[in-house]
């Protein structure tokens, strides 16, 4: 095992190249991409899991001592989404747009923050406990506001199933939970502290995997309507700085660190959650969306590398 571990250590210590190399690789390799398809729920039941084992529960005790910072960081990163989206549909108007991609924005509006976000405050070297307990929070609840949430959001665009989507979502985030409880009974804290370089390449290698799936059918569009993903491009990069924008201007009652860490979720949403609930019932165009906006989350790490150490007070 240590020749295993000494790689997703090393993979770990490169994290933010890892995830842009894994999603021009996943792009590169389209005749994976259909066969890797049924593993999107997979990947994300790893990324809950993951997140859930890894928590610090004396930093998350920290954090809890002062509700008044994590209820408005949850309302910030659960509101921020919808209001930006929301004034996007409003200025370009619902009747304009595919209905494909009114349900993605639907989607993208009420999904909680990706399960990612707090690995990537800590490859960047800033203090994750906030972000990650919002994420911890909002994914827990996810299965009961989300689909309630993208219905409301998206109209009669796309009719959803709530009953399924929510029972669909109660397993996959539940089981990772219990997962990830057992994961802590068996390593420790302690341990798995000590192999954070490990599972941050874990992290890595699994988003490999998500990015094969995910990709399916995005090469294709790209020959064949290279103006719709550029559009849709467009409108996801546009959500990913929008959100870090307004929350560094907005949020200035929390420090600058979580500030951006916040603006990091709330531009970055784990539409996966909902995808894999979805399941073939996913329009093509949005999963082509969701597809596309998987760019921002391996891209934004190595974009904002250097603003954020620049610009952020660091975490010891």
């Amino acid at each position: 095992m240590t020749p295993l571990l000494a790689a997703l250590a090393w993979i770990g210590r490169y994290g933010t190249q890892g995830f842009a190399i894994s999603i021009l690789t996943g792009l590169m390799l389209p005749q994976f991409a259909a066969a890797a398809r049924p593993f999107l729920g997979v990947a994300i039941f790893i990324f809950v899991a993951m997140t859930f084992a890894r928590v610090d529960m004396r930093a998350l005790r920290v954090v809890l001592a002062a509700p008044g910072s994590l209820a408005f960081a949850m309302i910030w990163t659960t509101l921020a989404p919808v209001l930006i989206i929301g004034a996007f549909i409003l200025a370009v108007g619902r009747d304009n747009l595919d209905p494909g991609l009114v349900l993605g924005l639907a989607i993208m509006a009420a999904a909680p923050p990706i399960m990612s976000s707090p690995a990537v405050a800590m490859l960047l070297g800033l203090a994750p406990t906030l972000l990650m307990t919002v994420v911890l929070v909002t994914t827990t609840a996810a299965p009961f506001y989300a689909p309630v949430a993208a219905e409301l959001i998206a109209g009669f665009a796309v009719p959803l199933d709530i009953p399924v989507l929510i029972r669909r979502m109660v397993f996959l985030i539940g089981g990772a939970i219990v997962t990830a409880i057992a994961i802590r009974l068996i390593l420790g804290e302690g341990r798995i502290r000590a192999h954070k370089a490990q599972f941050d390449g874990l992290g890595v290698v699994t988003y490999f995997i998500f990015a094969i799936a995910a990709m399916d059918g995005v090469l294709y569009a790209m020959m064949e309507t290279p103006g719709r993903v550029a559009l849709y491009l467009a409108i996801v990069f546009g959500i990913a700085f929008a959100g870090i924008i307004t929350s560094m201007l907005l949020l200035r009652p929390l420090d600058p660190s979580d500030r951006f860490v916040l603006g990091y979720g709330a531009g970055q949403r784990n539409m996966g959650l909902l995808i894999a609930a979805l399941g073939a019932a996913t329009p093509d165009t949005t999963f082509l969306f969701f597809a596309l906006a998987q760019f921002p989350i391996y891209l934004m790490p190595q974009i904002i590398k250097r603003y954020s150490r620049r610009y952020v007070v660091a975490n010891p």
